[in-house]
């Protein structure tokens, strides 16, 4: 899938993807860094993306690993987002079919749509009832509700022992955030899903269409080849064995 290999080598800001394993291009785990100056600052939020078999036609889901408090985050760590929902009219769920998922949407897209929802809730259609009218209370009272904002700090810090041992620095600062993070491929090998085997491909067809052009100037021209020794000696039509040209 070319959209990976674009991702890692223009990652999206606050971001880090890799694949659940090597051989498997439709499943993914992305890991979130909370965004400086907001209540999921200094987070390390992990979360798989998995892609139908006829993506783009249809959206991908995305399930968070790490325990997540928030409207529109099912228990089960799914989340409810328009641009997930099939492009199909359902009057009853409030939503226009332009917000919903199209062909033309893509994963970077899908980041930056789940990393403006963690912000910025949507409390009309929520999946966590109670985490909605909490949120709405710390929103209404301007953080003099605390309830909703010690639980999130509360999960941030859980998070700290997780990003630990996967070995990543998580960005506290606006500058570190706004810094790409490149994954380099754990095995090189992978690499062959995107461009080997492409160039190996195109090498072949190279060398197909320089012995088919070798073949049709030697009929035009009425050349054959004889091999001697390990030499090539090339024949024309007008000239025998010996060397001797036709009288």
């Amino acid at each position: 899938m070319m959209e990976l290999k674009s991702l890692q080598e223009q990652p999206v800001e606050g971001f880090r993807i890799t694949l659940v394993e090597e051989s498997d291009l439709y499943n993914w785990e992305v890991a979130i860094f909370g965004p400086p100056n907001t209540l999921y600052e200094g987070g390390y939020f992990k979360a798989h993306i998995k892609f139908p078999v006829d993506y783009p036609y249809s959206p991908p889901t995305f399930r968070f690993l790490t325990k997540m408090w928030h409207p529109n985050i099912y228990e089960n760590g799914d989340v409810c987002i328009s641009i997930l929902h099939p492009p199909v009219d359902d009057p009853q769920s409030g939503e226009l079919p332009s917000e919903r998922w199209n062909p033309t949407q893509n994963v970077r897209t899908i980041l930056l749509s789940v990393i403006s929802l963690l912000n910025e809730p949507n409390t009309f259609s929520p999946a966590n009832v109670d985490a909605s009218v909490m949120f709405r209370k710390w929103r209404d009272s301007k953080g003099k509700d605390k309830e909703y904002a010690e639980i999130i700090r509360k999960q941030v810090l859980s998070t700290a022992a997780e990003a630990e041992r996967d070995g990543v620095k998580v960005p506290t600062t606006l500058a570190e955030y706004c810094v790409q993070t490149r994954v380099p491929s754990q095995d090189s090998s992978s690499d062959l899903l995107y461009d080997d085997l492409y160039d190996d491909d195109m090498e072949e067809e190279d060398e197909e269409e320089d012995e088919s052009e070798m073949e049709s100037v030697g009929e035009a021209g009425g050349i054959s080849f004889l091999e001697e020794g390990g030499t090539s000696t090339r024949l024309y039509d007008n000239q025998d064995d010996s060397g001797n040209e036709d009288s």
